[in-house]
């Protein structure tokens, strides 16, 4: 079999699925192709030779693993990547010796899957990886000075023009509102409304009935029709903030509504229909509140089509102080000024609350400096005093830097930089590791392979 150089083929029953990675891909250089079943995708091969293969492992019929078998009954060397969620790790790791060149986890990682689809199209013959373009433009109003904060907006930015679902997750405070707001800016649905439901915020009794509205009549007090933010968001977005603080009987409702847009009205009959697209956030680790059973599995995968985490603050030095100069400015009106002792003071302090607490004490300091520079006075007083490290501590904190960067990079080597298999073998999360592999590699040090 031939092979084009530089297109992939993308395989997943998802819609949404296979056009966030047709975009992305396409994004790098890549020509692809895309086909919606195992079986669609063997026509595709049997008339178009292509370089690499992405197939989810789930589908409908003919699954991925069946696929991967197809393919090297016709090809030995064409390399195929599986995509799988997490209980589906075994059958990928079995799939490795069926010829799989490697496997993906959902929700995809867009870092990961650019190195592994990289590391496989090289080591395949007559593949040349095509450039990618430069980095995204950060929009006005966004302060992103580091690079993990480039990297959201980088992938908000590539999701937006999709209807793809998509899960923020991050501590409180960390902006994921922000980051909603900058995905639905820069969709097709910007002109029409987003609405933003906190549902940790409103009595369980009460969400069903503002989530898709009542007829008159339906319970106590309802004394009229009342359209529910789904119909107000009709044509544009809605954020379930908190998603796993809403009652697990309600979620299976939210399921309906992504299956095909249908709901019905508290206390109505009729099955009503709306487009729209649906952000969910969470400040708790959904892995753990799927094991609590406080959130449904199968609404986490159907929500995670992809997945923004927002690091904490304190995780991203280089932000706090344009944060800083950036609320105060919008708080005076005019460019913000800061003394150097209040600079030292803003950067040394970890940011507990995140954005929202260095937002409340911008406003604070703004106030108390009567729209003169900004001094360390002006500061809350749980930043003038923060306790300084000694010079013991600070040689302790480098020598274990470095005992964790050896670790860390021998492991990787180990597994053959599959992510995935190192953070099992560290005994952290893919997402921590995620994270530390992005400082080391910011240091200059190989961890893509």
């Amino acid at each position: 079999m031939s092979r084009d150089a530089a297109t992939i083929l993308i395989v997943d029953d998802d819609d949404g699925q296979r056009r966030l990675l047709e975009g992305f891909l396409r994004m790098q250089g890549h020509a692809t192709l895309t086909a919606s079943s195992a079986p669609a995708a063997l026509e595709v091969l049997a008339a178009t030779p292509v370089a690499l293969v992405i197939t989810d492992m789930r589908m409908p019929g003919m699954t991925g693993l069946e696929l991967l078998r197809a393919i090297r009954e016709r090809d030995a060397t064409l390399p195929v990547l599986l995509v799988t969620a997490f209980p589906d790790i075994r059958d990928a790791v079995g799939a490795m010796r069926d010829g799989a060149a490697n496997y993906l986890e959902k929700p995809i990682d867009l870092d990961e899957l650019l190195a592994t689809v990289r590391h496989a199209m090289r080591a395949a013959p007559g593949a040349p990886l095509a450039p990618g373009p430069a980095a995204p433009d950060i929009p006005e109003g966004v302060v992103a000075e580091s690079p993990a904060m480039r990297a959201v907006v980088r992938d908000a930015l590539l999701v937006a023009p999709t209807d793809s679902r998509v899960l923020l997750t991050g501590e409180s405070g960390t902006g994921k509102e922000v980051v909603a707001d900058l995905i639905h800016a820069a969709s097709a649905r910007a002109a029409a409304p987003i609405v933003k439901v906190n549902c940790a915020a409103i009595p369980e009794s009460l969400l069903e009935s503002e989530l898709f509205g009542h007829e008159k009549g339906a319970f106590t007090g309802a004394s009229a029709r009342r359209v529910g933010w789904f119909e107000e968001a009709a044509g544009g977005t809605i954020l379930l903030d908190e998603i796993g603080e809403m009652d697990v009987q309600l979620q299976a409702k939210i399921l309906r509504v992504m299956q095909d847009g249908g709901f019905r009205r508290v206390g109505g009959s009729a099955t009503l229909h709306t487009d729209v697209r649906i952000l969910a956030a969470t400040n708790r680790d959904p892995h753990e509140q799927i094991a609590a059973g406080r959130l449904r599995e199968d609404l986490f995968y159907r929500l995670s089509v992809f997945e923004i985490h927002i690091p904490p603050l304190r995780d991203r030095p280089e932000d706090i102080f344009p944060l800083a100069t950036h609320f105060a400015s919008d708080f005076l009106g005019a460019r913000a000024r800061f003394s150097p002792a209040a600079v030292a003071l803003l950067c040394a302090w970890r940011w507990p609350g995140n954005v929202r607490e260095l937002r409340n004490a911008m406003e604070r300091a703004v106030l108390l400096s009567r729209n003169e520079i900004i001094l360390p006075e002006h500061l809350p007083k749980r930043l003038q005093a923060p306790a300084a490290p000694d010079e013991e501590s600070n040689a302790a904190l480098h020598v274990m830097a470095d005992v964790e960067r050896s670790v860390i990079l021998q492991a990787l080597r180990e597994n053959r930089f599959n992510r995935s298999e190192t953070a099992r073998i560290l005994g952290i999360s893919r997402r921590a590791l995620l994270y530390k592999l992005q400082k080391l590699r910011e240091q200059g040090f190989d961890v893509d392979g």
